[in-house]
């Protein structure tokens, strides 16, 4: 039995909300670069834009980014982006320590972009690496031990639980 802490509907909520506020702060751009952190970054990415396109004048693309979470030390995008003077939201599932985004990261500032923002859809209190992150879906607090999952099926986001 999966302890939900966000259910499907409530989920779909929080990421439309997100997406009206990441078209409202970036109202100006022209365009923007949606990077998902694989695998369910990379879904909730693609979301995003489609909640973006009504409302979000600008051009908006979709790449992936592929590291270990564990010991991120290769990273690997989908395809070869200039970043420089580029508006660019990296997006994960989970936000738990910041070790993940600030990896992503480093492709990122070895260009020169016009500004990084971030994204998660659950948000923990456990920052180890100083990563603020711009768009919240949900804030929780959580005991080391426990663990938070976002479920996706196919093209989906299904909901979070916790373990």
């Amino acid at each position: 039995m999966k302890n939900y802490i966000l259910s499907k509907e409530v989920t779909e909520k929080k990421l439309r909300r997100m997406a009206l506020e990441v078209a409202e702060r970036n109202s100006e751009e022209k365009q923007l670069l949606l990077i998902g952190i694989k695998d369910n970054g990379v879904v909730i990415a693609h979301t995003i834009k489609n909640y973006l396109k009504d409302i979000f004048k600008g051009e908006i693309s979709v790449i992936e980014l592929s590291l270990d979470k564990a010991k991120p030390g290769k990273i690997t995008l989908s395809e070869n982006v200039d970043f420089d003077d580029r508006s660019i939201l990296l997006i994960d599932d989970v936000a738990n320590s910041g070790k993940s985004m600030l990896y992503a990261l480093k492709p990122l500032l070895e260009a020169y972009p016009k500004k990084i923002e971030t994204m998660a859809l659950v948000e923990r209190t456990h920052k180890t690496f100083p990563v603020k992150v711009d768009y919240i879906g949900f804030s929780i607090s959580t005991t080391l031990d426990e663990h938070i999952y976002v479920e996706v099926a196919g093209d989906k986001v299904i909901g979070a639980w916790i373990e």
